[in-house]
């Protein structure tokens, strides 16, 4: 008897390559923050200097949002998710040509790094047109938690990888590193990727029968007719919209304390060296890893039980909540080590709730979730450049203490704008 190999399902496929590059992605806009004290002593920047920088590239992700997220939607996520890649690999390389001793250098530093963000700034409303077209409702908790999962692994091997790297190589051959895997893995995209699953070679019949079945929309329409696939009046008709801004807004804030300022906490605060910061500052992506995909899977299974409300919008509020928990208390211990394991907590509890932003915005919006989400992720990347200049400046003045308390704060503002999501009136229905 001929024992018959089911073959992997392609949306699976995808969606683990839309994992490799959101670590990419993350790869690209963290190694700065890895490289910064030699960057910062090559180009004579000081740690608010070095934030400009940083809100730099956040500024060009934010404010190239809603245009990615109407390409997206017009010209689907392959050719779009393609493009975008290949543009932020040529700018991370970029980087290594530009000059030290010249007066215009951190000028120049910050126009590199805002085109960087505004090639990124594609990643996930594409990613969410992905997920709209090709995953049934039931399985959308679980891809989104896998897509981001790859923010925490991106970011999680970026300081021992170009630590490393650095330390034998110097910082610009990482960032020639970082540039040469991005293009790699965005032409793997192009090969494998299509915009639905009924213009995949390699689909089932039964698998086509399984998207097709959980999807409460059928994504090709727009497309087929040309016509724009966006309900604008609709959209901004949400109220739930301004409170998912709101609240990713106070996850962006939360996020990027860990990715622009915790390997220099750790080095420069809590005193560790450069090896050991760089492990230390693992913890955190590896929690945002794994708590990434338990919130995903616990989303979907919640969701099944009790319904999308609960299962999108009151895990992800339990989870900002202990978010906040995590920060005053690991903030707050003498010891550099339990430091940075509760700091790690709370960043993974943080990303808990992250399936919930983008699951929701499929949930809502249906074949106009690219610019749904495209808003949303917006309002969290200026959430992100506001942390990458204000915290310094808190920390400069009241201590980091309560740059941490601050961060907390916005935790439970995030926590509270859950309360007024409503993912089961959709805009279709």
């Amino acid at each position: 008897m001929i024992k018959v190999v089911p073959r992997i399902r392609v949306r699976y496929f995808l969606g683990f390559w839309l994992f490799v590059l959101s670590g990419v992605a993350f790869l690209d806009r963290t190694n700065i923050s890895i490289a910064g004290l030699d960057i910062s002593r090559d180009y004579g920047l000081n740690n608010q200097s070095l934030g400009w920088v940083f809100s730099a590239f956040l500024i060009g992700y934010a404010g190239f949002q809603l245009p990615a997220g109407i390409l997206a939607a017009r010209f689907g996520p392959r050719w779009v998710l393609t493009l975008g890649v290949l543009w932020w690999g040529a700018a991370t390389a970029l980087i290594t040509a530009l000059p030290t001793g010249h007066a215009h250098t951190i000028g120049l530093l910050i126009a590199v790094r805002f085109l960087l963000g505004a090639g990124e700034a594609v990643i996930y409303p594409a990613a969410n047109q992905f997920v709209a077209s090709w995953i049934p409702q039931n399985e959308r908790g679980v891809m989104n938690g896998l897509i981001f999962a790859g923010v925490g692994a991106g970011s999680g091997l970026t300081p021992p990888l170009l630590t490393w790297i650095i330390l034998g190589e110097g910082w610009r051959a990482a960032f020639w590193f970082s540039a040469f895997v991005g293009c790699a893995a965005g032409m793997v995209w192009w090969v494998f990727a299509r915009d639905n699953p009924e213009e995949h070679p390699g689909v089932s019949r039964a698998e086509l029968k399984e998207i097709r079945s959980g999807l409460t929309f059928d994504s090709r329409d727009g497309r087929r007719t040309g016509e724009s696939v966006i309900s604008w009046k609709a959209l901004f008709a949400r109220r739930d919209l301004a409170a998912l801004m709101a609240g990713y807004f106070s996850f962006g804030y939360i996020a990027w304390v860990f990715f622009s300022w915790f390997f220099l906490y750790m080095a420069q605060v809590r005193g560790v060296n450069l090896k050991l910061s760089a492990r230390y500052a693992m913890l955190p992506f590896l929690c945002m890893t794994v708590f990434c995909l338990v919130g995903g899977s616990l989303s979907d299974r919640l969701t099944k039980r009790f319904g999308l409300r609960f299962g999108r919008c009151y895990l992800a509020a339990a989870s900002l909540l202990a978010t906040a928990v995590f920060l005053i208390v690991g903030s707050q211990v003498s010891s550099p080590q339990w430091a940075g394991i509760i700091l790690a907590g709370g960043a993974g509890a943080l990303y808990m709730s992250q399936s919930s932003f983008w699951s929701v915005s499929v949930d809502i919006a249906g074949r106009s979730s690219s610019v749904f989400s495209s808003l949303v992720n917006m309002a969290g990347q200026f959430g992100g450049a506001l942390t990458a200049t204000m915290t310094p400046w808190i920390a400069q003045r009241f201590g980091w203490t309560t740059s941490f308390g601050v961060a907390a704060v916005m935790a439970v503002v995030g926590s509270l704008c859950w309360l007024v999501v409503h993912p089961e009136r959709a805009l279709e229905d």
